[in-house]
């Protein structure tokens, strides 16, 4: 293997850690949060999605927010029952 090839081998590693890097860093913001009431949600962005646990969909679903759309005085936020994902059961 020639001096180049290492070359271009190691910035292909580097080029390689540096998106295994930057996708770590956005997974979390891509998972929803989850809280107990829509009185703590704060500051809702546009695009968030938070689970709430308040017992108000039907049995098997949740509530989820989630910021729909932008005006001049704020984020709209939308609110639908979702199926509730969680471990299954055989």
């Amino acid at each position: 293997m020639g001096a180049a090839m290492k070359r271009q081998h190691i910035r292909r590693c580097w080029i390689g850690l540096g998106a295994c890097l930057a996708l770590c860093a956005l997974a979390p913001s891509a998972m929803a949060q989850q809280v107990a009431r829509e009185q703590d949600i704060v500051n809702l962005r546009l695009g968030q999605r938070i689970l709430v646990d308040d017992g108000s969909c039907p049995a098997g679903q949740i509530k989820e927010v989630s910021g729909s759309r932008m005006t001049s005085t704020g984020v709209v936020a939308v609110k639908k029952c979702i199926p509730r994902l969680g471990t299954k059961t055989r």
